[in-house]
């Protein structure tokens, strides 16, 4: 855990990794536990009434599985599917498979059938773990055998968790595939350990008595998975599974209340949701958002909302974690992402490579725990994404102090008229409108000046599109942010394009934006 410093420049610069050769996952987030303090809840599972699983219950459920899937022939180094929702199995099954020194590889319960396809044949897995509806899902996948847990007669007594190197590869996360096909980040068994600094400030030293932890994000994804609930296991803080079959902020209010969260990511859209219906929320010791920013407007909501600062934190499923905002240590600056995690550097580059003068490639030095092994069987993309000593995290950014300020991604900043213009700030701007629910800003391209700005907004309901509801805020916008970055053309929808992750499909708000041809 990390050690309580006077000050973020003390923490930053006393903080040193301590990788020890031979590390399991298995053992951090539950055969640890389980040994010292087996009566110890390790989730509170809300999926059919109220349910606490200790990690004494934990290791039978995940030492019964891993001796079933090696008498399925299942052995070092084979690829395993886990397609489940959040629950205990779900959280059992990665634990199986990393006890017997497999590679887990989280699917998601909401996949269509080309993206389940896709994923498992890539990876070459044989075995997915799953439930009873997820058994329908796999029929179509030739060679592939659906495992369900609770219909299997599991061997009793204990497995013991094999041998494993820090970068022994772990786990398989495919990338949400917003450009190009999703490529597989494959990650060692140190990633969970890179995590821990950066989940810990997000959470102003998440594992204080009577934490308890909770997002509303899958924990197919590395936000949920990785963010929450492995980091939860491991510090011995209790973590929450709640199906939603959508999210609600009414729900939401449920789920804190049943379950006594403390601590939440939301991922921004949850909050967005949130802030549309007003809704207010107590007795929250945190509350971290990662993903794209949120803005000052988002910031000063969620002070009167939850009473707390939501701290912003930044990272992708290539190398995660890796600058946050922690309310304990410094004040949040609006716009930014926070400042670099202990035991991880950030730069922000030139094209040559050297630190940049104002706004450049965001890059992360190798050496940082989180960061993935290779992408799985795609040398050629590997290669692409290393500069030297620095991985590339196709974003842009610029640094203000020692704050990250986060530009956008390098297909998503718009050129227009000379100016570079980060699409953040404008949906920041229009989410301050009374009338705005959401909005997605791109580039258009446009002859005069190479592209121009465009807003894709989602209103609030009962509230009408028009031309002067456009012009209204178009103004709105000018009056508040640089006269050359205000939306010259407004669009508005029912709802926006998203990841399963929540985020903005910013690709698919271009490509429309150019199928409309000049402005």
């Amino acid at each position: 855990m990390l050690v309580r410093a006077g000050s973020y420049e003390a923490l930053y610069d006393g903080f040193r990794w301590n990788l020890p050769e031979q590390l399991n996952m298995a053992a951090q987030v539950c055969d640890y536990w389980a040994g010292t303090a087996p009566d110890r809840v390790a989730i509170v599972d809300l999926s059919d009434g109220r349910q606490e699983i200790t990690y004494g219950r934990l290791r039978e459920m995940a030492d019964g599985l891993a001796q079933a899937l090696v008498a399925r022939g299942i052995g070092r180094g084979d690829r395993v599917g886990v397609l489940r929702s959040q629950g205990a199995w779900c959280a059992a099954a990665h634990v199986a498979i990393w006890k017997i020194g497999a590679i887990s590889i989280p699917l998601f319960k909401l996949f269509k059938q080309d993206a389940l396809t896709s994923r498992v044949s890539d990876a070459g897995a044989q075995v997915v773990v799953t439930d009873a509806e997820g058994v329908g899902m796999l029929t179509a996948l030739p060679g592939v055998s659906a495992f369900v847990p609770e219909e299997e007669r599991l061997p009793g007594g204990r497995f013991e968790t094999v041998e494993t190197a820090a970068d022994d590869p772990a786990v398989l996360i495919y990338t949400s595939g917003t450009t190009g096909s999703p490529k597989g980040a494959l990650h060692a068994h140190r990633v969970l350990t890179g995590h821990l600094p950066g989940v810990e400030m997000s959470h102003d030293f998440l594992g204080e008595e009577d934490d308890c932890l909770w997002t509303p994000a899958d924990w197919a994804w590395i936000g949920g998975l990785f963010d929450v609930l492995m980091p939860g296991l491991a510090l011995g803080v209790p973590v929450v599974a709640a199906r939603l079959a959508k999210f609600t902020p009414e729900e939401c209010v449920r789920v804190v209340r049943e379950a006594s969260v403390r601590n939440v990511f939301f991922p921004p859209t949850a909050l967005r949701m949130l802030k549309a219906a007003d809704t207010r929320i107590e007795g929250l010791r945190t509350v971290a958002s990662g993903g794209e920013p949120l803005g000052g407007e988002m910031l000063d909501w969620g002070r009167s909302a939850f009473g707390v600062t939501i701290n912003e934190f930044y990272g992708q499923t290539e190398c995660n974690m890796v600058a946050s905002s922690c309310g304990a240590l410094f004040s949040p600056l609006p716009g930014c992402l926070g400042k670099p995690v202990p035991g991880h550097e950030i730069a922000v580059l030139d094209e040559a490579g050297e630190p940049a003068d104002g706004e450049g490639d965001v890059a992360i030095r190798r050496g940082s725990a989180s960061m993935m092994l290779e992408y799985w069987k795609r040398p050629e993309a590997t290669a692409e994404k290393f500069r030297g000593d620095w991985m590339l995290t196709g974003d842009r950014g610029a640094w203000e102090g020692d704050y990250l300020r986060f530009v956008g991604r390098e297909d998503d900043v718009i050129t227009s008229a000379g100016y570079r213009i980060g699409p953040a700030e404008i949906e920041d701007c229009l989410l301050k409108h009374p009338a705005v629910a959401t909005v997605g800003v791109v580039g258009k391209p446009d002859e005069m000046r190479t592209e121009i700005v465009k807003a894709f907004v989602v209103l609030k309901d009962g509230e009408t599109p028009s031309d002067e509801m456009a012009e209204a805020l178009q103004v709105f916008v000018k009056e508040r942010l640089a006269s050359y970055s205000y939306p010259r053309e407004i669009a508005f929808l029912d709802e926006l394009p998203m990841t399963v992750t929540g985020k903005v499909i910013r690709k698919e708000l271009k490509a429309r934006a150019a199928a409309e041809g000049g402005s």
